[in-house]
């Protein structure tokens, strides 16, 4: 899901590039799911679409509350098994989702490591650390451009 959340400009600007790099990564035996795009969205939103759908994780791309030094940093909320009452603490969080930030690549590599682990241990949030830093980047399964891959 893409959602405007609290900076419209966030989701302009970095959704797209952010769901290519994830489109790169993703195993091939993996069905993603359409994009749904909502205005005035929160993060909460993802739980009743998804449990409406049945999905197995639902990503929220989202524009986060501008601060001093960005007013368009993009963050993606990640939620296990998505249902109507799933509360913060059921998601993982990766912020600051922009050039001058965390880059597409590098934010693609991690949401891809925290789908991987959310259904092998078939939880979000404080169940399931990030330790995607620890393993090197998910190989490109794309053959457009093997080098986002590294």
């Amino acid at each position: 899901m893409v959602g405007d959340g609290l900076s419209s400009l966030a989701a302009q600007r970095h959704a797209a590039p952010l769901l290519a790099a994830v489109r790169q990564r993703v195993p091939p035996d993996w069905r993603l799911g359409t994009v749904v795009i909502a205005e005035q969205a929160r993060v909460a939103l993802g739980d009743p679409i998804g449990q409406q759908v049945g999905a197995r994780l639902v990503a929220m791309l989202i524009g986060e509350r501008p601060g001093l030094s960005s007013p368009d940093s993009l963050g993606v909320y990640l939620t296990h098994a998505p249902r109507v009452g799933r509360s913060d603490a059921e998601r993982n969080c990766i912020s600051n989702i922009r050039p001058e930030g965390l880059g597409y690549a590098a934010a693609a590599h991690t949401l891809v490591w925290l789908c991987r682990e959310a259904l092998r241990l078939q939880c979000t949030g404080i169940g399931l650390k990030d330790e995607s830093a620890t393993v090197p980047p998910i190989a490109s399964f794309s053959t457009e451009d093997p080098t986002l891959g590294s």
